[in-house]
């Protein structure tokens, strides 16, 4: 029978420094760092680092008991099982003390103070765990002047292992448990926070930790200085792939951004036919609703009925931005009508489109300013508005989200925001 039995939990801030006594009672050390195994949920402690300089690790199973006045082993020194620290684990200290972790639940980025160790026996055999890191002024407070009972009245502020994922690794050859898995659950504006508090340098290995999907939702969240800060510190072939999964909007005006070099090494990287949409943007005005369109829409002709129309969805979905509106264009590409998707799913499924869809539609061209097609979103109460040239064949789409994200850029502050939308609501009154 596997018997576990817990023996204590107690932070490593009190077990650095502790004086190291072999089976005869002779110091060989002092506890300097300990080595840990990340292959699971809890990292688990596989050795003690002795000496100052060395890379020699106590192995875990040599310890006998552990108290205030220092650690015990089972053998004297001559025979103790001992080792070097492997290429698959990291030394907690070095590595993770003092240093930002991201916390999974609380969707942020955390300093890790002091982290909080598990001391288990099983079958007579002593594993140490780390289950919890202390983010909190207690465990701050616990590292500088040690134990005191007025800190002890502060809060705790402990994450759970299993919550908790590291921006890097000390080596490529440590495989940390579904990184990505846990990463990609995140909202992609919690991920873009996070992104936004780490330094230059980490950003690049932050995002290698996400698949492309999920950096792209990411990237598409923060503000345009940091997107190219972040692709241009990035291996090209691994940035192009990222832009491909962004808005073409969103990725025309990162790779405007970009130096002309830059700009054509990642678009040649690119799918053509993705390349293509995104070149097209970038020859817009800056200002203009063109510049601000994404050409991801649902199109469908003036033949189809109802239940082509929704098949047609089924299987253009994944590539539009936005499925709320449809949008009813002759061969030229011409815009005939629109519809929503709740008038589409209302109709009868051999009703034809030119009996669902509104022929009365609102456009805006796509030289208009950005301030002109708010007022239009706004004014008409849309989602999202189509682009049409002086010959009224569509060009794209903006949706609310963006022209607000580009005219009202700090939408945190709710005041400014506020104001601008209630303006426009009582006007029309």
């Amino acid at each position: 029978m596997n018997e576990v039995k817990t023996q204590g939990e107690f932070f490593i801030s009190t077990f650095l420094g502790k004086k190291i006594y072999d089976a005869g009672g002779k110091k060989i050390g002092t506890v300097r760092d300990l080595a840990v195994l990340w292959d699971g949920i809890y990292p688990r402690v596989t050795g003690i680092k002795y000496a100052k300089g060395s890379l020699k690790i106590i192995n875990i199973s040599e310890i006998n008991t552990f108290h205030n006045k220092g650690l015990f082993l089972k053998n004297n020194s001559d025979v103790m099982n001992n080792a070097e620290i492997q290429e698959n684990e990291l030394f907690v200290k070095k590595w993770l003390l003092d240093k930002q972790i991201v916390d999974i639940k609380g969707s942020k980025l955390v300093r890790v103070n002091d982290i909080q160790l598990s001391w288990l026996k099983r079958n007579d055999v002593y594993e140490v765990m780390l289950s919890a890191v202390d983010v909190g002024v207690r465990g701050l407070l616990r590292r500088v002047i040690g134990y005191d009972p007025k800190t002890e009245r502060l809060p705790v502020s402990l994450v759970g292992w299993q919550y908790l994922e590291p921006l890097q690794t000390r080596t490529e050859n440590i495989k940390l448990s579904e990184t990505t898995d846990k990463f990609s659950k995140l909202h992609p504006a919690d991920i873009a926070e996070i992104i936004e508090e780490l330094d230059h340098y980490e950003r690049p290995h932050f995002i290698n930790n996400l698949d492309d999907q999920t950096a792209a939702e990411a990237l598409g969240e923060v503000d345009l200085d940091t997107q190219v800060n972040i692709i241009e510190r990035m291996d090209s072939e691994r940035a192009s792939r990222i832009i491909e999964e962004m808005a073409p909007d969103e990725a025309a005006d990162l790779l405007g951004e970009l130096t002309q070099e830059k700009s054509d090494e990642l678009l040649n990287l690119m799918e053509p036919e993705e390349a293509e949409d995104v070149r097209e943007l970038m020859e817009y005005p800056e200002d203009t609703a063109g510049a601000l369109m994404t050409t991801e829409f649902i199109a469908i002709s003036l033949n189809m009925t109802a239940q082509e129309s929704i098949d047609k969805i089924r299987e253009t979905a994944h590539a539009a931005e936005m499925i709320y509106y449809l949008y009813v264009l002759d061969e030229d590409e011409t815009l005939l009508g629109v519809l929503s998707l709740r008038e589409l799913i209302m109709a009868q499924p051999n009703t034809p489109m030119r009996e669902i869809m509104q022929d009365r539609i609102i456009t805006v061209l796509s030289g208009d300013e950005h301030r002109d097609v708010l007022d239009t979103i706004v004014k008409y109460d849309l989602i999202a508005v189509p682009v049409v040239d002086d010959k009224n064949h569509m060009l794209g789409i903006i949706t609310v989200d963006d022209v607000l994200n580009t005219i009202v850029p700090d939408r945190k502050n709710l005041e400014s925001f506020s104001y601008y939308m209630m303006r426009k609501a009582f006007s029309r009154r």
